[in-house]
């Protein structure tokens, strides 16, 4: 059985491949697809009450958490054990991981509702990026973490302090 397991690369490939074929599906008219679509979704609801069982009886804690495709099936199963906000101060700092190589930067400003109020700074080098571009790097990375959200909203970065050289102070 051990060789029947698959890395991080290879469950992310076929997730992808899933996205695609269940986009097929949805698009092919028919009894035919309406069929596999709902087996497909009963699979689900089996899979999510295991889900559940398990998380009942050993908690969902760090060792289910720390796994990526644990996240995300406690979240597509509604049952994970952090709230919104937290698992949006999470994604945020991953983005900012992110956004340090590009010399950026981000902050969670606030939730709204059902929205994450972002901020993100490119700093002063002039090379960290396109905006947008740093945008959507947020953008997945907080809806990946809370799907529940409506969206991410972008606010624009506080103006930069302006200094006065010490020599004009001194010079009168």
């Amino acid at each position: 059985m051990a060789d029947a397991r698959l890395d991080d690369s290879a469950v992310e490939h076929r997730l992808a491949r899933l996205d695609e074929l269940l986009d097929q599906l949805q698009r092919t008219p028919g009894r035919t697809a309406e069929v596999a679509l709902e087996a497909v979704e009963t699979v689900l609801e089996v899979y999510g009450e295991a889900l559940c069982r398990v998380t009942d009886r050993l908690g969902a804690g760090p060792e289910l958490t720390g796994d990526e495709l644990l996240r995300h099936l406690l979240l597509l199963h509604h049952i994970h054990p952090d709230g919104t906000p937290e698992r949006v101060r999470r994604a945020v700092l991953d983005a900012g991981d992110q956004l340090r190589q590009r010399g950026a930067r981000v902050e969670l400003v606030a939730m709204e509702d059902d929205t994450a109020v972002v901020r993100v700074a490119s700093g002063s080098c002039g090379s960290c990026g396109d905006t947008a571009a740093l945008h959507q790097v947020v953008r997945d990375e907080v809806l990946a973490a809370a799907p529940e959200l409506a969206g991410v909203r972008f606010v624009d970065p506080e103006p930069a302090a302006t200094l006065i050289p010490l020599a004009a102070v001194r010079h009168r």
